[in-house]
């Protein structure tokens, strides 16, 4: 685990549901928000001791930039019975968009967080680009309604989950397989566009780790 900057850190952690099919990006990142009073966990993967031992002093809650992003969120919610932000998971319609199914294959939608929003296990908050969430974090679109963008104004971050990622490359739109050529490169450009009028100082990717401003400009660019 690594301080960034005063009260955000990085840690990175191997996926142990990743395919062996795919080559790249079995490694992933994971952060978290300090103001003072509120911790914030964004997209956690084995957090630290350091920072489940902070979570004991803060008001904490778990942010999802995607719902198949829950990655150890189960685990902590019943272990300390933190809240959850996210976008909703894909519903029947999405499955057979994205996917090709049949309604039938797709029937009850995709079980991401299936176990949350049961509501026996978890207090979930649901949230959608162009939302303000309670937590200090506003939501931007990305490539899918369900995998957003996150701009945390007070420390000039953005969040990034599956839309722009780093594979060794530099930041880029990841446009590639994991996209299914739903959307092109210009359409992800074009929903991305509010985010060159903020003051981004640093570009968390989940996919990859942090960079900066610059980076985030070059990949919307295509420089």
């Amino acid at each position: 685990m690594r301080e960034l900057r005063q009260g955000l850190w990085h840690w990175e952690a191997p996926h142990p549901e990743w395919e062996e099919s795919v080559q790249r990006g079995r490694v992933v990142s994971s952060y978290s928000l300090d103001d003072g009073s509120r911790l914030l966990l964004f997209d956690p993967l084995a957090p630290p001791t350091e920072i489940v031992e902070l979570a004991a002093e803060r008001e904490t809650a778990i942010v999802l930039t995607c719902p198949w992003h829950e990655r150890d969120a189960q685990s902590l919610v019943e272990r300390f019975g933190w809240p959850v932000f996210t976008p909703r998971p894909d519903g029947q319609e999405d499955l057979m968009r994205k996917y090709g199914v049949s309604a039938e294959d797709a029937a009850g939608g995709s079980p991401d967080l299936a176990w949350l929003l049961a509501r026996e296990t978890g207090d979930a908050h649901l949230y959608a680009a162009g939302d303000r969430l309670s937590v200090g974090v506003e939501a931007f679109h990305g490539w899918e309604h369900n995998d957003v963008v996150l701009w945390i104004a007070s420390h000039r971050a953005v969040v990034v989950g599956d839309t722009l990622v780093d594979f060794g490359q530099g930041l880029e739109i990841n446009v590639g397989e994991w996209l299914l050529k739903l959307v092109t490169r210009e359409q992800v450009v074009e929903r991305l566009r509010p985010l060159r009028s903020l003051p981004v100082e640093v570009v968390l990717a989940t996919h990859g780790g942090p960079t900066d401003g610059t980076a985030l400009e070059r990949a919307l660019s295509g420089a």
